[in-house]
């Protein structure tokens, strides 16, 4: 039996395009396919209906450019996660997604509690000591056990270097997305 074309719309990536996942492989006989989250709590993905997705950066490339993938259903399968979407109907379609990038709008993004942010909002953020002291910007943010850490970068001496500060009330004053900074009670020299 010929293997089943794969056809996806084309689509061009919103500007608030954040990726969330890779898509595995396979899973089943019926479009299912596996799906790899970036987050530990992937419950944006879950919400989106249309995920838009991007050929894996290395390995076979079924499709080129962006393509939309309107989601029938994802949902949690043991410890990971699965998704079936319109138009993927067989295993051989599905099989053609494997390594593909995930992106959702930041807009289908469910909605934070006072004082809860996403890590991806708080990347790029200036952070700056009570003292108005620029500590470096947000690189990365990283679990650190029951706390997370803010990664800094900051120039000193021509060469860049990395700052470390925990993520929690005790050092964190305030969170300003609007103004993309972060006040900490934190020194230079700590």
């Amino acid at each position: 039996m010929p293997a089943t074309e794969l056809l996806l719309s084309p689509a061009t990536l919103p500007d608030d395009a954040i990726e969330v996942a890779r898509i595995a492989d396979a899973w089943g006989v019926k479009g299912w396919f596996k799906v790899i989250a970036l987050s530990p709590d992937p419950q944006a993905l879950l919400k989106s209906k249309l995920w838009f997705i991007q050929p894996p950066e290395k390995g076979a490339r079924h499709f080129q450019g962006v393509a939309q993938l309107e989601m029938r259903q994802a949902r949690f399968h043991g410890d990971g996660m699965v998704g079936w979407a319109q138009g993927v109907d067989d295993r051989d379609q599905a099989e053609k997604l494997k390594g593909a990038r995930v992106f959702i709008s930041r807009a289908d993004f469910p909605k934070t509690d006072d004082g809860e942010y996403y890590w991806v909002d708080l990347l790029g953020l200036a952070v700056v000591n009570r003292e108005g002291v620029a500590l470096g910007t947000v690189s990365d943010l990283m679990a650190s056990g029951p706390q997370t850490v803010l990664v800094l970068n900051y120039e000193e001496d021509g060469k860049t270097q990395e700052r470390l500060i925990p993520f929690v009330g005790a050092f964190v004053d305030e969170v300003s997305l609007p103004t993309k900074r972060i006040t900490v009670d934190w020194q230079p020299d700590y």
